[in-house]
This record gives C-alpha cells, sequence and structure tokens, in this order.
C-alpha cells in the first residue's frame, strides 16, 4: 500500500540538503529553538482530548521522518497512499460497525508498525472520530520510540503496577490521536492477552466512547501464539506483508493460523514504484 523506500529517501534529502522541509501541518509550531511548542494539557471540548484530559508531549518532525512516519506530510506521495488505505479500512468498518482493528504481519521487519502508525495518524485527520493506537506487541513493546527519544510509561505499568490507564495515555502533538504505549517486555505475552484484566481493558476501551477507533499494534502471527490468542477479542485484523520479504508459504501460513478472524485486507509494504499490484486488497 505505502511506497515508503523512495518517498522516504526524497523527504529526507528536501530536509537535509537546506530546501523546504515536510509540511506537516497539524504539528505544533517549531519555537525559537526549532524544538515543537508544548501544547500543554487539553481542557474537556478540545479537538485533541474530547473525552479525557491527555498530557501532550509533542514528537518532533524530524523524529517522525526519520522512523518513515510521512502521514501528515503535505504531498508526500506516501501520505496519499495512506489517505487511500484509510477509505478502504473506514468503509469496511463503518460497514460491518467494527471500531477496533488488530494490525500485524506474517514476520518480523514487514513494517506493521510504521503501517500502524502511518494509519493511525491519517485516521485521526479524518474529523468524524478519535483514535487511540495501542502498542500490544508485549515482547518487543516500540511504539513510543517512534516518536519520543526518552522512555515514557505505558501498558506494562498497568498490568505490573495496577497503574491507572488514564496516566498512560499520551497525545504526541497530533489532533484527535491518542498513544497507549507498551513501555517494558513481557516473556508469557500471551497469556497476559488472554488475562481477564487486559480483555476488561479491551472493553474498557471499545466502549467508553462512540466515535473512537482502537487499533492495535501487533506482534507478527508466525511468531508465536500472541495473535491468535487475541484476534478473538477484536473486529478484525489487518495484515501487511513486505514485497521481496513476505514469501508465499509466510503468508499462507499466517492466513490458516487467522482462520476464523475477520481479515480486513492485507497492505503491501515497501512496494517500488511501479509494482504491479501494490497495495491494499
Amino acid at each position: 500500500m505505502e511506497r515508503l523506500k523512495q518517498a522516504h529517501k526524497r523527504r529526507l534529502a528536501e530536509h537535509t540538503d537546506g530546501s523546504d522541509a515536510a509540511q506537516v501541518s497539524s504539528l505544533p509550531a517549531p519555537d525559537a529553538q526549532g524544538q515543537p511548542m508544548q501544547v500543554g494539557r487539553g481542557t474537556p471540548g478540545d479537538s485533541i482530548v474530547r473525552h479525557d484530559l491527555v498530557p501532550v508531549v509533542p514528537a518532533s518532525v524530524e523524529r517522525l521522518l526519520a522512523n518513515r512516519i510521512v502521514a501528515m506530510a503535505d504531498h508526500d506521495p506516501a501520505a496519499t497512499a495512506y489517505k487511500v488505505l484509510r477509505t478502504h479500512v473506514l468503509q469496511r468498518m463503518r460497514a460491518n460497525h467494527w471500531k477496533t482493528l488488530a494490525i500485524t504481519s506474517p514476520a518480523q521487519g514487514n513494517g506493521k508498525t510504521v503501517t500502524s502508525i502511518n494509519l493511525a495518524i491519517t485516521l485521526a485527520r479524518d474529523l468524524k472520530h478519535t483514535v487511540l493506537l495501542v502498542d500490544l506487541d508485549l515482547r518487543r513493546p516500540s511504539l513510543a520510540s517512534f516518536f519520543f527519544d526518552q522512555p515514557v510509561p505505558g501498558l506494562s505499568d498497568y498490568i505490573t503496577d495496577d497503574r491507572p490507564i488514564e496516566e498512560l495515555l499520551v497525545n504526541p502533538g497530533i489532533e484527535r490521536l491518542t498513544l497507549l504505549p507498551g513501555n517494558h517486555s513481557f516473556t508469557h505475552s500471551s497469556e497476559i492477552l488472554c488475562s481477564p484484566k487486559m480483555i476488561e481493558l479491551v472493553e474498557e476501551l471499545k466502549g467508553r466512547y462512540a466515535d473512537r477507533l482502537v487499533l492495535f499494534d501487533m506482534p507478527p502471527v508466525l511468531g508465536g501464539d500472541d495473535v491468535i490468542a487475541f484476534a478473538p477479542y477484536v473486529d478484525a485484523v489487518l495484515l501487511v506483508v513486505e514485497e521481496g520479504g513476505t514469501t508465499k508459504d509466510e503468508l499462507m501460513e499466517a492466513y490458516a493460523l487467522l482462520d476464523g478472524a475477520n481479515i480486513l485486507g492485507t497492505v503491501l509494504n515497501k512496494a517500488e514504484e511501479g509494482s504491479a499490484g501494490a497495495g491494499y486488497y
């Protein structure tokens, strides 16, 4: 779906050669030192935090682009591709009254986290709903590192220390987008995902707000039983495959393991410009 390789190279070149940097219209404007300005806490009625008082920790434009997060870069071909993906996803989810989507891949390195973040940002730019992106890759949580250079509290603090979820949510300076990072890793991740505590949390996240979509960044399907164990608790699954990386056998095995789940579609990631069949299907 996304054509990140060439688009990202072009965007980084624009950013480093002295020409105009990517326009990221919804991020806070930088201060005199070039750092994004702190927005501060939201108040009821703010578009960023319509339902909760979520602290805002702005991510820098440079960090996002360096991590291939391009969904908010104006006039970027990859950002346009994510808009097309958003339309497909919204059409399917609205038609089925779905609110939760797990995003996974057959194997490690296929690009499921980059896809999760870019899709979440693009969905959040649609004014009709808010988006919560949750890091459920409990073995290798990495969501926060795409936005922030320092560790932040996350889901592991809720699991091990009963820390309230409200204290763990963060807004990265993007309107209508809230993150629930992962923080520390767990060995027995599938058991945790199926625990009553996690199931109760998922139901709470699904039902609290009528206009919120919840995206879960999951581990790879073939890396363990986490996705298989958690699939019954989400409405649908989006599968990210890598051009030149995902084999036919891996894709077939992933589909077999997800038998019974609502597979919303497949995203072809890292597609070369002009690749036949590249995209969402």
